[in-house]
């Protein structure tokens, strides 16, 4: 086997690599440098505020080893806060400061247009095919993943 482009694995990683480096360019040039993970915690805290360090990392399929030095990268930018749990004192939730959510409403739109360059290969209804067989890719091994996602339960 030569051609690695006939490798799904190898397609993946490619992809990644590009999403990864279109992300922190187009942010860079608005002056933020956040990175996809750092993106992901913020957006997920936002919709499920008082959520602790553990809970986060499995909502957003992160190794929950290593989400506590995401979290402490957001904590020392002032765009996360961790606050005493008014149900066990010992925990921590974690919430947006009023600077984190100002930064994922102004970066909302450049979040969907940085979507399109990713895929700026494909015609639009080619997008929404690959969406869907991606999703479904993903759904498929999320069980194998060392991160895997696990939804919070309401």
């Amino acid at each position: 086997m030569r051609d690695l482009s006939e490798l799904p694995g190898y397609l993946i990683r490619r992809l990644h690599q590009a999403s990864v480096s279109i992300f922190v360019e187009d942010l860079g040039e608005v002056g933020h440098s956040l990175t996809p993970v750092q993106f992901a915690a913020l957006n997920a805290t936002r919709f499920n505020p008082g959520t602790d360090q553990a809970t986060l990392a499995g909502m957003i399929a992160y190794d929950r080893t290593t989400i506590g030095g995401v979290i402490d990268r957001l904590v020392q930018k002032g765009l996360m806060e961790r606050v005493v749990s008014t149900r066990d004192r010992r925990a921590r939730e974690l919430r947006l400061s009023d600077a984190g959510e100002a930064v994922l409403d102004s970066l909302y739109p450049l979040i969907v247009k940085i979507q399109g360059e990713i895929l700026a290969g494909l015609d639009e209804s080619e997008q929404q095919a690959f969406l869907v067989l991606l999703k479904k890719a993903v759904d498929g091994v999320n069980d194998r993943s060392r991160a895997p996602l696990r939804l919070r339960e309401s």
